[in-house]
């Protein structure tokens, strides 16, 4: 089983490489404000799950520790999500608002569809239902 850090780096990787290509669809579209409001709903979407992977690493320890298990920061990603629309919303020539919160989606979409080809090429070994 990869660890939560491998997981995260390999998502980060992907995104990178899909705001390199919002980066050119921004530059070179017709529509550069769908484009920078996706590029900054990612940006923001990537810090938020940058916090969840700092926070499950730190509830892991905390649990096999024995300690108190701390929250995973959902206040904070729900704060992050709300800077990301104001954003958009103070700026709409700049930032498109619906491409905004869309983009804020696409790391969880990415990191779904990566445990879905993950889980077809390494099948749980027992064969067991759940």
């Amino acid at each position: 089983m990869e660890n939560l850090r491998q997981i995260h780096n390999r998502q980060k990787r992907a995104l990178f490489f899909l705001l390199a290509l919002l980066a050119l669809g921004w530059g070179f579209s017709p529509w550069p404000t769908v484009f920078a409001g996706l590029i900054l709903g990612v940006l923001f979407g990537l810090y938020n799950f940058w916090i969840l992977t700092r926070r499950m690493e730190r509830f892991d320890r905390n649990l096999a520790e024995g300690k108190k298990a701390p929250s995973l920061g959902s206040g904070l990603r729900f704060a992050s999500g709300i800077a990301a629309a104001a954003i958009a919303v103070s700026l709409p020539e700049t930032f498109n608002l619906i491409a905004t919160v869309i983009g804020l989606m696409i790391p969880y979409l990415f990191l779904l569809a990566e445990r879905i080809i993950s889980q077809l090429k390494h099948p749980d070994p027992g064969g067991k239902e759940r």
